[in-house]
């Protein structure tokens, strides 16, 4: 299990542990994160899962591809360095310290 720590946009955390083979985003959704509303249930079809990585983590995380970058341009504020779509993380034990934060608010 990886422990995540989902940071809402107040500064309120939320600390849970995602088992792997599941993603970020299904991590929020399964313990009732609020600030990620994955309405494409992650299909990678919206970009209401979006969130910004703690810069410690951005460069360990696996690269995004052309079909998450082209949905980040949807997303609230992003950030051309930060931001990814929980939906594309997948969690692996490496992954145990991951802290994310979650934008203003969802579009």
């Amino acid at each position: 299990m990886a422990k995540i720590t989902y940071v809402e946009h107040g500064g309120k955390e939320h600390v849970v542990e995602v088992a792997p083979g599941l993603t970020v985003m299904e991590g929020a959704r399964d313990n009732g994160i609020p600030g990620i509303e994955a309405d494409c249930g992650g299909a990678c079809a919206c970009s209401t899962c979006h969130v910004y990585v703690d810069p410690a983590w951005v460069d360990r995380l696996p690269r995004k591809d052309s079909m998450e970058e082209d949905m980040l341009d949807f997303a609230w504020n992003p950030d051309p360095v930060r931001s990814r779509l929980t939906c594309q993380i997948k969690v692996t034990d490496a992954l145990d310290g991951l802290r994310v934060q979650m934008p203003e608010k969802q579009i």
